[in-house]
C-alpha cells in the first residue's frame, strides 16, 4: 500500500501528514507515509485542493483535514476494498 499526503507545505498540510503517520502506526501497517510538495506531481494526480491524502495513487481526502480517527477510517475502509472519498474545502495557503 502506497500513502501520500499532498500540500504545498502549509501547516494544515503538514499536520495532515502527521496525523497520517500516527494513524498509519496505530492501525500497525508496514508502510511509509510520503510528503509531497511538487505541485506538479499534485496536479498530475489531479488535486486541485491541499491538503490531500492519497492511498495508490488515488486522492481519498481532499481539502480537508480530518481527525486521526477518520484517517484511520478511510485506510481501513480502502483495506477491506470500500472506497470512502472525503471532500472539504480549499486550504487556505
Amino acid at each position: 500500500m502506497k500513502i501520500q499526503v499532498l500540500g504545498s507545505g502549509c501547516k494544515k498540510c503538514k499536520e495532515l501528514y502527521e496525523r497520517t503517520q500516527k494513524a498509519v502506526e496505530s492501525i500497525g501497517l508496514d508502510t511509509q507515509v510520503e510528503y509531497i510538495t511538487d505541485v506538479q506531481k499534485i496536479v498530475e494526480m489531479g488535486v486541485m485542493s491541499s491538503p490531500a491524502l492519497a492511498i495508490d495513487g488515488k486522492p481519498i481526502i481532499v481539502g480537508t483535514l480530518p481527525e486521526i480517527e477518520k484517517i484511520k477510517q478511510v485506510i481501513s475502509d480502502h483495506i477491506s476494498g470500500s472506497d470512502t472519498k472525503i471532500d472539504g474545502k480549499k486550504c487556505s495557503c
